[in-house]
């Protein structure tokens, strides 16, 4: 399995020739014509992916205020069933194949919440059909998917949202207008991670459709329901594997590891707070300490970034074995903002002064000083209607992906490597 499942950094960070092919059409769609809706007009929204982070997007689409779900698309039976028992409308049309979602008249917007290597294919599709877009992370497999997208959705009007939850954050926010006040001096080390542990006989990524879902469906069934060329699309051509349908995250042709699943939610998150776009350099080591299954990605991800004109370090260390945590840690010469837990459960946030530092600080986070945040969703919605601008847009996208694959491209190469801000690409 092994052979057939493993792809060379450069195949994996490439572009192929149907990739390249796919940019010649992006490059070619018109503008959409898309206009502002009046208040009281129904948004028709399309989910693409009704998997194990499609059942939870779906709910919070639920709870926006003037939306309805009108179309849903999944490639395996049963995610279709449990979209169309959840969506709250009995009306809502079923699709196996997401580019006849695409051309239902009833739908304005689309949420992806399929693996990672159909996002670039299905957002330039979505582009050309005019649809807004709400896509889960990470935004891409490779820089020069990344590129594609940014192009298609930025000669366009389409509204873009990326899915970052912590950018919700009423807490994130003020911390955000601290620290631009020089409150806490020059930055100069941030802390972050993602900890993570099961039962051995459980491991992490290892479940089937949901987290807490682990016992193993027949797979004799799972290949009647299942549109299997469909789910694959340009990923090599293989039989039915039901390791790589449940747990794709394990393997680096549909997904990024840690890096794209774990790390980007940090990264997004910090970038929110702080601002400073895409790091100068990376180093990065993985390992497998104890999930030695036929996993490709490794368990244990250790990343340090730097951004030299700034003077500022920021580590992400990520681990499938342990617990305990690592929460926000953003850290200065005169004091430094240390937050309650990872980045999208972040709810209040302390001030720790420096002993020499006499000015008088925040304790932190004040409770009602900023006005809650529409969720994550809500802000797509009201974007959609107004034409804005997300706080998640392709521009925030962009700096995401540059920054987690800079991590795999140190890990994959065993060395430093940097950005070429001047020709956007990731080097020794």
């Amino acid at each position: 399995m092994n052979e057939q499942t493993s792809l060379t950094r450069r195949e994996f960070l490439g572009t192929s020739g149907k990739a390249a092919a796919t940019f010649a059409a992006a490059a070619a769609f018109g503008p959409a014509i898309l206009k502002a809706k009046p208040a009281g007009e129904t948004i028709g929204v399309g989910c693409i992916g009704m998997g194990t982070r499609g059942g939870d997007v779906l709910n919070t689409i639920l709870n926006c205020e003037g939306v309805q779900v009108n179309a849903m698309c999944d490639v395996y039976g049963p995610h279709r069933k449990k979209g169309v028992e959840r969506c709250k409308n009995p009306a809502v049309k079923t699709y196996v194949d997401y580019r006849e979602l695409l051309a239902d008249k009833n739908v304005d917007a689309v949420v992806i919440c399929a693996p990672d290597h159909w996002h670039c294919q299905m957002v330039l599709d979505a582009v050309k059909a005019g649809k807004d877009i709400y896509c889960e992370k990470g935004f891409s497999r490779t820089l020069d998917e990344a590129k594609q997208m940014r192009a298609a959705l930025k000669q366009s009007n389409v509204v873009f949202q990326l899915g970052h939850q912590a950018r919700q954050s009423a807490c994130a926010l003020q911390a955000k207008e601290l620290i631009a006040t020089g409150a806490l001096g020059p930055i100069t080390l941030v802390r972050t991670g993602r900890m993570g542990n099961t039962d051995p006989a459980h491991p992490i990524w290892r479940w089937y459709g949901y987290y807490n879902q682990l016992d193993r469906p027949d797979p004799a069934q799972v290949v009647k329901d299942v549109d299997w060329n469909l789910w694959l699309g340009q990923s090599p051509k293989i039989p039915f594997n039901e390791r790589h349908f449940w747990h794709w995250r394990c393997y680096w042709r549909y997904g990024t590891g840690q890096a794209g699943d774990l790390l980007s939610h940090e990264m997004d998150f910090v970038q929110y707070v702080l601002g400073h776009g895409i790091p100068d350099t990376c180093a990065c080591l993985g390992l497998n300490a104890l999930l030695h299954d036929d996993r490709e990605v490794p368990d244990t991800w250790s990343t340090t970034y730097q951004f030299l004109k700034l003077g500022r370090t920021v580590t992400f260390t990520g681990t499938m074995n342990t617990s305990i945590g690592q929460p926000v840690e953003i850290c200065g010469k005169q004091a430094s903002l240390r937050f309650d837990d990872i980045a999208h459960n972040v709810t209040k946030f302390n001030i720790m002064n420096e002993g020499f530092n006499t000015a008088v600080l925040p304790k932190g986070y004040l409770s009602g000083k900023t006005p809650k945040q529409p969720s994550h969703m809500q802000d797509f919605i009201n974007c959609v209607r107004s034409r804005g601008t997300p706080k998640c847009s392709v521009d925030e996208a962009f700096i995401e992906t540059a920054t987690y694959l800079m991590s795999i491209e140190a890990y994959q190469q065993q060395r430093t490597v940097r950005w070429d801000p001047i020709k956007e690409v990731i080097t020794t």
